[in-house]
């Protein structure tokens, strides 16, 4: 499996031998003995930042299957970035067979531009969103500034680490996540709210592109007393350096569900639906979701859920759509050009 790169591209092949089968020859029309199968096939997954190791396992579990099935050979690529900005990668050209991106907005994004077909959040149960999963804090070993809510990232001399919500879908989750905290407090509305993010992004001290870029800042580079990060990437980076963070969960967080879909423009130019839609499909099976749990995000299916009930935090979790009326409002709102984050966020100020 080899990684290249777009912001990070990864690769691990799969089901995407079913695509090729469905535009070879039919089995009836091959000539005696020709146990061949058909031409190996490929398949772009354009993802979000925190996703490398997860799909790494992934394609190679849905190419064994595959093969075992099929008998062809399908190879998956991976990129990976902060999600809006490959939402935009893929409506400026970038060749997705699939997308598995952070937030519904940014394949809603790609949908606009005429490359995804409406209704892709019906294609596939739970809305399209497999897993799902939610933000946590990462903190110094023995939480020397004893950081324990949100409340506390707006002390003075709190260094806080989160990417920026413009090019982040991950980011986007972390500012909704401290807005409605602060909504929810006694005598809460939108002003405090307003108020309460504009004094958490006054101790944000950079603003990287992506999820992972603020995870190397805060684990690698040792900037920061604390980081806002997906529940995934936060056990990913607590198993690789737990001499030297922990993590903490706040009281109340919000629920992301990171969607998927195919892009039709690109699967049915290249004839990989099949293969594309099967991949996608292996992410809802006992296996997948198996997979899944083991990569620290939360499984659909029930009985992995059950399972795997002792690795996630019990949090109250609230969703998009209660606390904001879905994506398109939010974003409308707060991550527009000159919405609500370009009028609080001043780089530089203290």
């Amino acid at each position: 499996m080899k990684m290249l790169k777009h912001s990070a591209v990864a690769g691990g092949f799969a089901w995407l031998l079913l695509a090729a089968a469905c535009s070879a020859a039919p089995e009836s029309n091959r000539p005696a003995g020709d146990t061949q199968p058909a031409e190996n096939v490929e398949l772009l997954n354009v993802s979000y930042d925190p996703t490398r190791e997860l799909y790494q396992e992934f394609n190679a579990a849905f190419a064994k299957d595959w093969q075992a099935r099929t008998k062809q050979t399908v190879t998956i690529q991976q990129s990976h970035g902060g999600a809006g900005a490959q939402a935009r990668a893929v409506i400026d050209g970038l060749e997705a067979d699939v997308v598995t991106l952070a937030l519904a907005y940014d394949i809603d994004a790609i949908q606009q531009s005429g490359l995804i077909n409406a209704g892709w959040q019906s294609r596939l149960p739970q809305n399209s969103a497999p897993y799902t999963s939610t933000i946590v804090f990462l903190v110094r070993k023995g939480n020397p500034k004893g950081i324990k809510d949100w409340s506390d990232l707006i002390k003075p001399g709190i260094g806080v680490i989160t990417p920026n919500p413009k090019t982040s879908g991950g980011a986007r989750w972390n500012y909704l996540a401290a807005w409605e905290y602060a909504k929810r407090q006694p005598g809460g509305d939108d002003t405090k709210a307003r108020e309460f993010v504009t004094r958490l992004y006054g101790n944000v001290p950079v603003l990287d592109s992506g999820a992972r870029g603020a995870t190397t800042t805060f684990v690698q580079r040792g900037i920061g007393d604390v980081l806002l990060a997906w529940e995934n990437e936060a056990h990913l980076a607590l198993a690789e350096t737990k001499d030297q963070i922990e993590i903490v969960v706040p009281s109340i967080s919000i629920l992301a569900e990171p969607p998927v879909t195919v892009v039709d423009e690109v699967v049915d130019k290249k004839k990989t639906r099949a293969v594309a839609e099967a991949y996608l499909q292996f992410l809802y099976t006992p296996e997948g979701q198996e997979i899944v749990a083991r990569h620290h995000y939360r499984p659909r299916d029930e009985k992995v859920a059950a399972k795997y009930a002792s690795s996630f935090a019990d949090v109250k979790l609230f969703t998009i759509d209660e606390a904001f009326g879905g994506w398109q409002n939010a974003q409308k709102s707060h991550f527009a050009d000159g919405g609500t984050f370009d009028q609080i966020y001043k780089p530089g100020r203290k």
